[in-house]
């Protein structure tokens, strides 16, 4: 049995906090779709929660329209590199660089990628003023398309378009710059997950201010200092030695960081663990009340009468015989403090992590273990080796000339890496630059056999000849590309980095020599080009004016394979899954986690008799959605399609949708 057929020509990905809303607050929308928040207040008990009538901020001209860009569509399509691709040590690689505006490429893995990445690292523009940043922006609004779409008058409307248009670097042009990124970077991380953003005293201010926006300011763990200039810089006043490092997660109760390292302790407990010593549980901030942090003011359960070296077991559930345990109050002004941890955390780490404990006085409190006597994450940076001068030299051994100024060295993001990442985990830099993130990765994977996975994205921002002539003359010469660009320099850092751990391997002695085999030291290359002229994907449906203006008889084979990326891209399957041919007796279709797409022209009733019998036969075809691209579809063979999807009862029993994308 199908369901009814459904017509798209939108890839933009979804609103997942709206998707939210509509599926618990289904009542508070109107037959329009439009939230009513009085409502959606008048559902909530004042018990529940608290509107704030006041609260803290920041705004700045162009807030509107960030935001607005956040949730635009894509201008762009993805395709991929097959030659380079297909290469033995790319074709089955889960590493991702890709080349084009940052903010496209967050558009299209927002949907594949959603809450699948660890960590994120970037080194976004400082915005000295003599860093080049200007903002720089291709959408072409009207003033009043403005108007409707971001929700400002008229006069805000042609402010906004004067320094969008102006190639800006104020404040305003960085914070606007970086908000949609940092928006849809927010999507992409898992609940566990954490993001470090490096900056200078430029915009560091600013910075943190808008994280807060994005992230929360409950969610910010740490800001690191840098040593990343030991001899100092001489700015007039002050020799600038350092940069900053800002961290957050997506959701602090549940995010997770490792130590840097191990030393030797002296502890006084000790479990099938190892040892450890105790620290209250309860927050001693006294800023955080059960005023403003309800969630983290609840009662534990303990029980008096099992008791295990000289620990309590304790419960959230409350029993007879249990006793009540709530956080202590402060000593000196009496205020009630708050549990450093959340109820979902509280109880996955019960009687493991946390424990009971009885006081001198006989009282008793909820302790943490902790298994190091000092914390090893420290936010003072000072080896020897995050210098920025330490990174263009690693940079300059690679390729043997300098072709790169200060990029982010090794030691640091491997740092950063250890802290954010387990084994097996994908990290995300969205400001490539010369390819810092991927190489650590590589070389942290050879050292202890780890299979983390990176996602890289460089603009192929053009290198002048006149300010960096060796880069422009290497890229030009050495590596045969026409017009030289910074991810050209990106793509050839991690060639050449996956070719010397090889190198560094084999000339070992055969006792320390590894096995790289198991190791993805490849990737694989994809890009976005600009969406065909006259073509619109943004329409809810077909019109007849699109259907004149769109030709698509001047499309390639090579678009089409555009298009079909992008869209796998939309329906959630990674840019590194593969998609089979699937042969229709004639008519080529493409298969890939239970989704069929059929992309070309030429498809017939037999083609489908054919298409009907393999769902019926094959026992690894199993296809819940068919995606046709109409242009390439009579109006007749689409009915034909959708009438059969929907009258034939597979002996599967699968449910199959069938999609028309223009």
């Amino acid at each position: 049995m199908s369901k009814e057929q459904k017509v798209t020509g939108n890839i933009q990905p979804p609103n997942k906090d709206l998707l939210i809303l509509k599926q618990n607050f289904p009542s508070c929308f109107d037959k329009n779709g439009e939230f009513d928040f009085e409502k959606f207040k008048s559902q909530l008990s004042k018990n529940e929660i608290n509107f704030s009538k006041e609260s803290y901020g920041m705004d700045w001209l162009g807030k509107s329209y960030a935001r607005l860009l956040a949730t635009d569509e894509a201008t762009t399509l993805l395709k991929e590199d097959e030659t380079f691709n297909q290469k033995e040590e790319n074709k089955n690689s889960e590493n991702l660089l890709i080349k084009g505006d940052n903010l496209e490429v967050l558009k299209h893995l927002s949907n594949a990628y959603y809450e699948k990445v660890k960590m994120i690292y970037i080194d976004p523009p400082y915005n000295t003023g003599s860093d080049g940043f200007v903002y720089a922006d291709d959408r072409k609004f009207t003033s009043e398309e403005l108007q409707e779409l971001a929700g400002v008058n008229e006069e805000r409307a042609k402010r906004i378009l004067d320094f969008t248009q102006s190639k800006s670097n104020s404040h305003s042009a960085w914070l606007t710059f970086m908000y949609p990124r940092l928006y849809i970077a927010k999507q992409l991380l898992k609940e566990d997950g954490v993001i470090f953003v490096s900056i200078d005293d430029n915009e560091v201010a600013q910075l943190r201010l808008l994280m807060d926006e994005v992230f929360g300011e409950e969610n910010f763990l740490g800001e690191f200092v840098v040593n990343s200039t030991p001899n100092a810089r001489d700015y007039g006043h002050i020799g600038k030695m350092h940069e900053y490092v800002v961290f957050y997660s997506k959701n602090e109760q549940n995010a997770q960081t490792n130590l840097l390292e191990e030393k030797e302790k002296t502890f006084k407990f000790k479990d099938k663990k190892g040892g450890f010593n105790i620290h209250p549980l309860y927050n001693s901030n006294v800023a955080f009340t059960p005023d403003n942090r309800p969630n983290l003011y609840y009662p534990f359960y303990l029980n008096p009468q099992k008791q295990s070296n000289g620990f309590f077991e304790i419960s959230l559930e409350k029993k007879e015989g249990l006793i009540e345990v709530f956080p202590a109050k402060s000593q000196k002004e009496g205020i009630q403090f708050v549990w450093r941890w959340g109820k979902e955390k509280s109880q996955k780490n019960l009687n493991e992590e946390i424990i009971g404990y009885q006081n001198g006085d006989g009282s008793f409190r909820v302790v943490q273990k902790m298994r190091h006597s000092e914390k090893l994450i420290r936010s003072l940076v000072l080896d020897k080796g995050v210098s920025s001068r330490r990174g263009t030299a690693e940079v300059e051994r690679i390729f043997g000339k300098k072709v790169f100024s200060f990029p982010k060295p090794i030691t640091l993001i491997k740092s950063f890496a250890l802290i954010g990442l387990n084994q097996n985990d994908l990290i995300l830099d969205f400001f490539a630059g010369s390819g810092t993130t991927g190489d650590a990765v590589m070389q942290l994977n050879s050292e202890d056999g780890g299979q983390r996975k990176f996602i890289l994205a460089q603009l192929p921002e053009l290198i002048d000849p006149k300010s960096n002539k060796t880069a422009y003359d290497f890229v030009k010469n050495d590596l045969k590309v026409e017009t030289p660009t910074i991810f050209d320099i990106t793509k050839e850092r991690l060639i050449r980095a996956s070719k010397k751990i090889h190198e560094e391997n084999l000339a070992l002695s055969e006792a320390k020599r590894k096995d790289l085999t198991s190791l993805d030291l490849g990737f694989k290359v994809f890009e976005t080009i600009p969406i065909w002229d006259d073509y619109n994907f943004e329409a809810d449906e077909l019109d007849a004016k699109q259907m004149v203006l769109f030709d698509e008889t001047k499309l390639t084979p090579e678009d089409i394979k555009a298009l079909l990326v992008t869209w796998k891209t939309y329906d959630g399957i990674s840019l590194t899954t593969s998609i089979q041919e699937t042969d229709l007796k004639g008519y080529t279709a493409h298969y890939s986690n239970e989704k069929l797409y059929l992309m070309d022209k030429g498809f017939t009733t037999e083609n489908l008799k054919i298409l009907l019998e393999k769902i019926d036969s094959d026992k690894d075809f199993n296809p819940t959605t068919i995606i046709a691209f109409g242009y390439h579809f009579e109006s007749k063979s689409l009915r034909e399609i959708s009438e059969n999807m929907k009258s034939y009862a597979n002996k599967k029993s699968i449910d199959i949708d069938f999609i028309t994308r223009y």
